[in-house]
């Protein structure tokens, strides 16, 4: 009996814990008959784990469930507890253990730990990051989406923010492409205006002495503004739930200073989340793209799980060789949180905090929105020193160097229908935060418009375009620039294309834009001044001036070209070029 395992079958709200032991070898098998008279009220959500069970420890598992070792095993009371787990496969969680052993299943993530049952959850009851305040125009509304549901936002008079929905109730025109008039919302269609209660307080096509309907309004959400990111609460039969609202301490310390950036991304915010949660990928992935990232580093990592709730899960990480204890965190948070958080101790004990926060919104399936924050107690006044327009180039490339494989993941999860547990072989030294955040998605995604969780999924009711991998010619083509697209959603812009991306909700990145193109026009110009002018002189020390003159101008103008090329295109992996 030394090379048992355990099998654990909890069932909730009342728990039966049938214990069933294997022994590699043809052992003496032993009656269930106790066992279906043994309850466990155990505490909900609370699960046992059983490992490399020894002859001794097994026989005191008996005892305490009433099994009789002269007894012999009834396979009809097996029969029967098997189609009773299978009517109740919504609720019931096996629990597997882990034996020691270095076989393939040792090595790969498992269900140890993650109840199976679902947990009360409503997509609608949440903060969703909508866009960060320093990109938020002052003066005109921005249009955005939570899942399928259109909102809009804007600064009033008082330059109070608020959020609507993105429909005029005359005729379902998006407010979005509107104006701010007086302080109030403006439909550019006929006119309705509305002021940030979203009561209608003008309809110019009104009869004279008529009243404004009650039913012309537009329904208003709850919004705050917290720590430089605006949050929009979507139920309007709760208000919002302050102790929901994210709260990131690191970016409340002395002397943290932070770059922030937003991406906007064609495949799925799950397919984003997961990306970001996944340190293995980084050194492959992003190899020299900074100093930290070396192909020759990648190696296995060590993962140690220190909270689950169904609000997400937190934990540690670090290499596997690496010192301990473990000091880089990561945790996510419901509804789309995620956040790496790193400790550096210096030689003279000085303690040091660095933060990496994502903020992944979903904007339908097969899109997403990342408000992405770097930040750090080290940095001083380096972040405020290098032009914004240069750091985000970089981020930029880190999502470019990704782009091609998490378009194609999310084309597979669309395509074929199944959970992530018949597509991935998740590693346990590399693969845990994807591992647990699949999981959770199995116990919430029953109360999103869809997901992809590692046992369930559900599809969206609007599908989205199945969008191309930017590798190779294609790359090439959404790189260019100006890509301007066209109006709607049969001719959209392309998704892939760095401008639309990301440069379109960047004020630094449109400033350096607009300069470099400036710029550029004037180099052009002068250089063809000094052109003109040297080919009409006759002296030569003069024409060597501005033949001079004109090249320096000419090349400020190439400057200002490959200016605009790395505000605005994409990279392109050398073996796709």
């Amino acid at each position: 009996m030394a090379n048992c395992g355990g099998l654990c079958l909890l069932v909730q709200p009342r728990i039966e814990l049938n214990c069933i032991s294997f022994c590699s070898a043809n052992a003496s098998q032993f009656s269930s008959k106790g066992a279906s008279a043994s309850r466990a009220h155990l505490h909900r959500n609370k699960w046992e784990v059983m490992s490399s069970l020894s002859g001794s420890n097994l026989m005191m598992i008996r005892k305490r469930l009433g099994h009789r070792g002269d007894e012999t095993f009834d396979s009809r009371m097996l029969s029967a507890d098997t189609s009773r787990r299978n009517s109740r496969a919504d609720v019931l969680r096996r629990v597997v253990a882990d034996r020691g052993t270095t076989t393939d299943e040792a090595l790969i993530e498992d269900d140890v730990g993650i109840a199976r049952d679902r947990v009360e959850y409503s997509w609608e009851e949440e903060w969703y990051p909508m866009y960060l305040t320093a990109e938020m125009p002052s003066n005109s509304p921005l249009g955005l989406t939570v899942f399928d549901r259109s909102l809009v936002l804007f600064y009033d008079g008082d330059g109070k923010i608020h959020c609507f929905e993105d429909r005029c109730p005359h005729r379902s025109a998006k407010l979005s492409e509107g104006q701010i008039t007086n302080g109030n919302l403006e439909c550019l269609y006929h006119g309705w205006q509305f002021n940030g209660t979203g009561t209608c307080v003008k309809i110019p096509q009104l009869a004279p002495g008529a009243k404004i309907p009650k039913a012309a309004c537009t329904r208003p959400y709850e919004v705050r503004e917290s720590q430089g990111v605006i949050w929009v609460w979507l139920s309007q039969n709760k208000p919002g739930d302050p102790k929901k609202l994210p709260w990131f301490e690191h970016y409340a310390r002395e002397g943290f200073q932070h770059i922030s950036s937003i991406q906007e991304l064609p495949y799925d915010h799950s397919v984003v989340l997961e990306n970001l949660m996944d340190p293995a990928h980084v050194p492959i992935s992003h190899d020299r793209t900074d100093f930290a990232a070396k192909r020759e580093d990648a190696s296995a990592l060590v993962f140690e799980v220190t909270e689950r709730t169904s609000r997400g899960f937190a934990g540690k990480w670090g290499r596997f060789s690496g010192p301990t204890p473990l000091t880089s965190t990561t945790r996510f948070e419901a509804p789309c949180c995620l956040r790496n958080d790193f400790k550096i101790v210096g030689k003279d004990g000085k303690v040091d905090y660095a933060s990496a926060v994502f903020l992944c919104r979903p904007t339908g399936q097969g899109k997403s929105m990342v408000l992405v924050r770097f930040g750090g107690t080290r940095f001083g006044n380096l972040a405020k020193s290098v032009p914004g327009w240069i750091v985000h180039s970089r981020f930029n490339r880190v999502f470019e160097e990704d782009m091609g494989f998490l378009a194609s993941q999310n084309e597979t999860l669309v395509r074929k229908k199944v959970a992530t547990k018949d597509l991935y072989l998740n590693l346990k030294s590399s693969d845990t935060w994807v591992s647990e955040y699949r999981k959770w998605l199995d116990l919430t995604g029953h109360g999103m418009p869809y997901y992809f969780g590692h046992r369930s999924q559900s599809q969206s009711a609007n599908m989205a375009v199945a969008e191309a991998a930017p590798a190779g010619l294609v790359a090439a083509t959404a790189s260019s620039y100006p890509a301007r697209g066209s109006f709607g959603a049969m001719f959209a812009r392309d998704p892939t294309n760095r401008y639309f991306r990301h440069v379109v909700h960047c004020k630094s990145c449109l400033r350096a834009l607009n300069g470099f193109k400036t710029f550029q026009k004037i180099g052009v110009v002068l250089g063809a001044i000094c052109t003109g002018i040297a080919i009409t002189l006759s002296a030569g020390a003069w024409r060597a001036t501005f033949v001079i003159l004109a090249l320096l101008m000419f090349a400020a103008a190439y400057a200002c070209t490959q200016g605009i090329a790395t505000v605005t295109q994409n990279v392109v992996r050398p073996h796709r070029r």
